[in-house]
């Protein structure tokens, strides 16, 4: 098993040129925020990640996959007016 901050440093690195933030709780389970580069604000976050199921490079592929997946998806939702103001 790879430890946390190798699983940090895979995860934040895989959303470049995005800042992307890894952080780990007391449970030892993982918050991930990815920022949008223009605003810097969060645009993304996910919590709740278990790390003693990121136990090969498939499941921490997957993991990314999916976030990026969700990520593009977020994007593509129309916005409510207030949010273009």
């Amino acid at each position: 098993m790879l430890s946390t901050l190798e699983l940090r440093n895979i995860i934040e690195s895989s959303f470049l040129p995005q800042r992307c933030q890894c952080t780990q709780a007391t449970d030892r389970s993982l918050t991930v925020r990815v920022f949008d580069q223009a605003t810097h604000k969060v645009d993304y976050t996910l919590s709740g990640i278990r790390t003693e199921q990121l136990t090969s490079s498939r499941a921490i592929s997957n993991l990314i996959a999916g976030m990026r997946t969700d990520l593009k998806r977020q994007h593509q939702m129309p916005r409510a007016v207030g949010e273009y103001l």
